[in-house]
């Protein structure tokens, strides 16, 4: 396992740039967090099947824009799970936080890479110190997304 990474658009109401997400993902782990051996799932869906898995594995009503999956202990990889993204609320937070789609989408999926490394967000001490390390680590991304060569440009409405 050296570097395996997934992406899987389960829903279709919303474009998505798959690459853009891919590129970005691997810049995270690879040049970022510096991880030479992980195996990440990503998998966007929308609110109906968010729900579904919300309600079955964590037991909490409706939809919620992310959940991780944690398998380290079954690996040798300090990262490796499965992290799933709402499309459906991701455009919804994007709104009420006056983001962009696309960089309420990033701010998940750094979310989930941060659970899959151990970090909580269940007290308000520690969701603050995830918090600033989730925006420690958005800060670099872009960074280091701008000062690397763009992907070729897509349509606007994709996130």
């Amino acid at each position: 396992m050296n570097g395996r990474l997934v992406i899987q658009n389960c829903q279709r109401s919303h474009p998505v740039n798959a690459p853009r997400l891919r590129r970005l993902t691997r810049l995270l782990v690879q040049e970022i967090l510096k991880l030479e051996q992980f195996d990440l799932g990503i998998c966007l869906v929308d609110a109906m099947e968010m729900t579904r898995l919300n309600e079955t594995f964590l037991q909490h009503k409706g939809s919620t824009d992310v959940i991780t999956f944690d398998y380290a202990d079954q690996a040798q990889s300090p990262l490796h799970g499965e992290i799933f993204v709402c499309i459906d609320d991701v455009i919804a937070n994007a709104r009420r936080f006056g983001v962009t789609p696309q960089s309420e989408l990033l701010r998940c999926v750094v979310h989930g890479v941060l659970h899959l490394l151990g970090f909580d967000d269940a007290r308000p001490a520690v969701r603050r110190k995830m918090k600033r390390e989730e925006n420690r680590l958005l800060r670099r991304l872009v960074n280091g997304a701008t000062a690397t060569k763009r992907a070729p440009k897509r349509r606007s409405a994709d996130l």
